[in-house]
């Protein structure tokens, strides 16, 4: 399922690298519960508002969250999920993580071939 497009490599890389740093996840997962702002997350997560700048910016770039200004004051900045960003995730990791992908296979090492040879002498 891997693909084989290096660019596509690359992107898988960079979203798992982003929500593979703790606070990252927190923040993508109080994102998953609806817009917000810096001074919730905050308050929540208790993260420094540049600790939180910083995790925002590793998060947009791979495109799993983007930013808003308010309509009315510009000085307020609204955090969302990308939606279309998230379905596409959600399909691949479904498809990707799923065991029933899992194949049986006969080791190549001395079990393997103990087992080739069993298989063998009891063929009829």
């Amino acid at each position: 399922m891997l693909p084989d497009n290096e660019r596509e490599i690359e992107e898988i890389t960079a979203v798992l690298k982003a929500l593979a740093e703790p606070n990252r996840m927190r923040i993508f997962a109080e994102l998953m519960q609806g817009d917000s702002c810096n001074c919730e997350l905050q308050e929540r997560l208790g993260l420094a508002p540049n600790l939180l700048s910083h995790h925002f910016r590793i998060l947009e770039k791979a495109g799993l969250v983007h930013s808003r200004r308010d309509r009315i004051d510009g000085r307020w900045i609204y955090y969302s999920v990308d939606r279309t960003t998230a379905a596409r995730w959600h399909t691949w990791f479904s498809h990707f993580l799923d065991p029933a992908r899992i194949q049986k296979r006969t080791v190549c090492g001395p079990e393997g071939q103990l087992m080739a040879t069993e298989f063998i002498t009891l063929s009829p």
